[in-house]
């Protein structure tokens, strides 16, 4: 009995934690309104208050501060020798947004491995998860300097290339400026007594719950930060609390929340897990093909398909959020999202969907290399001639430009730019039509994971499986349907059709594995799985995924800060650099790729630091097999 009230009173202080953080996640969609302007209105002169209206708010406020600066070359400038400006300040970025985005995601899976495994009733299970989570934040500690030192080293570049733009920024964002350096000492002080605390704190009672507690303020620290910059970020696209001059109309909050802020923070922290879960994986398959002892190979194949699964997790919403972006994009300024899907950038998008396209194809080849390690899984190798081809149409519909460049002879020719044919399958029904088929294979090739080293025992087998069968043909006659209906209806009205095909998408997903799931209680092992046993090119897949997740951050940066064209902030302080320009495809995707190169280099040298500071060999692991979305060892079922 007393076990059973103390299992209660831990899922008790679950539900707590967690409830605490999803109002954390709520935070920027609190409509709060800062009444700045009134209370300047009540300490001054009413014949000395000069107001403004708010370019997006369009509402009335009282000039607090200067016009935005008009900027000239090269005073307000800096060079280094005839280096591009922008491409520095680009690679600083890129270099400081990837650690950020891995300091982030990471303590995301340390606070949820250390809640599970405090709510495991099996001790030994429960130390089990309890030390992933500890080698999980090893490897974060090192990247947290990095980030600082880049974190400096991006600042210094402002201030040295672009002075006149950093101090307007710094005139706007002021006061947050301020809280962002408070909070950045306030997260590595709680970083360093979470981490060093762990063993005095680890005695499974009140001081455990304690430590816990200081994860969650860790994250909640983290996600803190990531609002703030992303403010920036969102402010130099869809400025907001400025009047048409750049004159800041005292409202701080109407600065910080524009038409984009809450989309693009939604998406980058979908982003940022999905490539930390990527990029811990790529450290574990790195340790995996290192190990000279099973114990060592059977914890890392653990721990890779762990966090490749808690990525996975994130991947999967990823492109609805994107997409929800590009609607408010479009919602904000048309012609932004023109320049973006059909026009300037939309190539861009293809190199985009390339690597999209790329995540899906890994994530299924790694689930069909893992199924070897599982006794029986045999009986569902058949089926991936199947999946594969429908990955791949999915795939070739995803990549399709709905334009070619050409000659005017080769134009004249073909009788426009759009293809007869091909062309068909370069507008969004097609495109929306195949991401949604990609992710309903994945879900599919999960739940035969699920079952491969497992004998259905429930009374209802039949029924289940013929539910679910039911379940998958109609979600993809549902998909397809829409998407073909949707070359006969207006552009404007068919944007609306890819909501139901989200609905029926995750329809598919929670119900298809919840149905598994119950299904698999009670099931006959056929046997252990043999974690260790991963084929190398299942590991080599996880680096795959790993540097596909990374390209993909860089060229979505490249796009989100293109769409700005000539400005420095749309619309209220123009470039007047020598490079106010769009770089060429071929130059960005130069860049990107020597983003990802630095960035792996140094990242190699962090897993390198990983390995000297191991104690001691892992324990030897049990299997384990996932569950719905917990991790549960497979004898227990």
């Amino acid at each position: 009995m007393r076990c059973v009230n103390d299992h209660k009173k831990k899922k008790a202080g679950a539900y707590f934690l967690l409830g605490l953080l999803g109002l954390l996640f709520l935070l920027p969609f609190v409509p709060l309104s800062v009444g700045a302007e009134e209370g300047a209105a009540a300490a001054v002169d009413e014949e000395k208050v000069v107001k403004g209206k708010d370019v997006y708010y369009k509402v009335e406020g009282i000039v607090s501060g200067p016009p935005a600066p008009k900027l000239k070359y090269p005073d307000d400038y800096g060079t280094y020798g005839n280096f591009q400006s922008r491409t520095l300040i680009w690679m600083a970025n890129q270099q400081h947004l990837y650690f950020g985005s891995f300091v982030l995601a990471v303590p995301m899976f340390v606070f949820v491995m250390e809640l599970v495994g405090m709510l495991q009733k099996d001790r030994k299970m429960s130390k089990k998860y309890d030390d992933l989570a500890h080698e999980f934040m090893k490897i974060s500690l090192t990247a947290y300097s990095i980030t600082a030192i880049l974190g400096g080293l991006l600042l210094f570049s402002f201030l040295a290339l672009y002075p006149g733009f950093f101090g307007y920024l710094a005139r706007i964002f002021k006061p947050i400026m301020h809280v962002y350096a408070l909070l950045f000492i306030l997260e590595s002080g709680t970083l360093y007594v979470y981490y060093y605390g762990w063993d005095r704190m680890n005695d499974g009672g009140l001081l455990k719950w304690v430590h816990l507690s200081i994860s969650l303020l860790l994250n909640t620290i983290g996600l803190a930060l990531m609002y703030f910059a992303n403010a920036w970020v969102a402010f130099m696209q869809s400025p907001a609390g400025v009047d048409e001059q750049g004159q800041f109309l005292g409202n701080i909050w109407r600065a910080v929340h524009t038409p984009l802020w809450i989309p693009i923070v939604v998406h980058r922290i979908l982003g940022n897990a999905a490539f930390g879960g990527g990029v811990v994986a790529a450290y574990a398959a790195y340790r995996l093909l290192a190990a000279k002892s099973p114990e060592e190979k059977a914890h890392y194949d653990w721990m890779s398909y762990t966090a490749m699964f808690m990525g996975v997790l994130n991947l999967i919403p990823l492109p609805f959020a994107g997409y929800w972006l590009m609607r408010e994009v479009y919602a904000y300024r048309q012609q932004m999202g023109i320049t973006l899907m059909g026009g300037l950038l939309a190539w861009v998008f293809i190199m985009q969907a390339t690597m999209i396209a790329t995540l899906f194809v890994t994530v299924n080849y790694y689930l069909w290399q893992a199924m070897g390690r599982m006794p029986g899984g045999e009986r569902y190798y058949r089926y991936f001639k199947y999946m594969l081809l429908v990955l791949i149409v999915s795939t070739l519909a995803w990549l399709t430009p709905h334009t070619i460049v050409m000659t005017p002879a080769e134009l004249k020719a073909m009788g426009g730019a759009q293809h007869p044919v091909v062309g068909n399958y370069g507008v969004m029904s097609a495109k929306n039509t195949a991401i949604n088929i990609m992710i309903t294979t994945t879900v599919l090739c999960f739940i035969l994971y699920q079952r491969c080293n497992k004998v259905l025992t429930v009374k209802w087998a039949k029924t289940g499986n013929i539910a679910l069968a039911a379940m998958f043909i109609g979600a993809a006659i549902n998909i397809i349907f829409l998407g073909i209906y949707g070359y006969y209806i207006p552009a404007n009205v068919r944007i609306g059709l890819s909501v139901p095909q989200v609905c029926t998408t995750l329809t598919t997903l929670f119900v298809g594995v919840t149905i598994n799931t119950l299904m698999l209680k009670d099931s006959r092992s056929l046997g252990e799985i043999r974690w260790g046993t991963l084929s190398t090119r299942g590991a080599y897949a996880l680096f795959l995924l790993a540097v596909a997740f990374t390209w993909t951050m860089a060229v979505m940066g490249y796009i989100r800060s293109s769409v700005r064209l000539h400005w420095h902030i749309n619309e209220i302080m123009r470039d007047n650099s020598p490079w106010a320009f769009t770089n060429p495809i071929g130059y960005a995707g130069n860049v990107n790729s020597m983003n990802v190169l630095i960035f792996w280099t140094m990242l190699l040298f962090v897993f390198w630091l990983g390995t000297l500071a191991a104690k001691k060999a892992p324990v030897k692991q049990e299997a384990g097999v996932v569950v719905g979305e917990a991790l549960v060892p497979a004898g227990r079922h």
